[in-house]
């Protein structure tokens, strides 16, 4: 899914920081707030529901460690969930909604200031992901923001990174992706020739060869 915004925040002139990339794609979770700060309470009915059937108690720990950093889908594969639990915890997550206020990262502030062009593409169930850009109120500061739900589409990360570059005629230098998994929107990144920067402000992953590491959006000042 994709909805556009009025454009890009302005902070003002004397402040902005012009980039020599036209545009920007950031990933969302763990990369403009952490999954972490609010992952406990919005995924405690999961957990239960989880813990509930008993099959996977000994992995809990590395469980919810994982669905706070991956896809639901991916994580359920991997531990083998079974397809009565899956049915149940998607139903589950596709209604499930965050209802209280995030603070986003602190160097988020420096975001608002570049002036490229920013988009937003995040995988999740819709309602969800919606809940968490609204309680974050960062709409205003991309032009387009993209959703990805898995159970509504087939579309991949990459499929839309390359369907901004054609719709906005850009080149592949022009664009610069940021966020936090190698196997997501880094991966997407690099198969479309596009330059990728890995977000670990916790220290939490390591980078890979070609892959530079940030530990906060200020560093993306090598780019001006």
């Amino acid at each position: 899914m994709a909805f556009k915004t009025s454009g890009n925040l302005k902070v003002g002139a004397a402040q902005d920081f012009i980039m020599t990339k036209k545009a920007i794609i950031f990933d969302l979770d763990n990369t403009i707030y952490s999954v972490l700060s609010i992952g406990h309470d919005l995924f405690h009915s999961l957990f239960e529901l989880i813990i509930k059937y008993g099959h996977h108690i000994e992995n809990m720990d590395k469980i919810k460690d994982d669905i706070m950093r991956r896809p639901f889908q991916l994580v359920a594969n991997d531990y083998d969930f079974g397809e009565t639990l899956i049915q149940k915890a998607t139903h589950l997550l596709q209604n499930l909604t965050y209802n209280d206020p995030i603070e986003f990262y602190p160097d988020y502030k420096f975001v608002r200031l570049f002036q490229a062009d920013k988009f937003l593409v995040t995988t999740g169930f819709k309602k969800l992901q919606q809940s968490k850009i609204e309680k974050l109120c960062i709409a205003e500061d991309f032009i387009e923001i993209h959703i990805i739900d898995p159970t509504a589409t087939t579309t991949t990360k990459k499929d839309v990174f390359a369907d901004i570059m054609q719709r906005h005629n850009y080149n592949s230098t022009d664009i610069l992706v940021i966020g936090d998994d190698l196997n997501s929107e880094i991966k997407a990144a690099i198969e479309l020739n596009i330059e990728a920067v890995l977000y670990a402000p916790e220290l939490r992953i390591a980078g890979m060869s070609g892959i530079r590491p940030i530990q906060s959006f200020e560093e993306l000042r090598a780019y001006f």
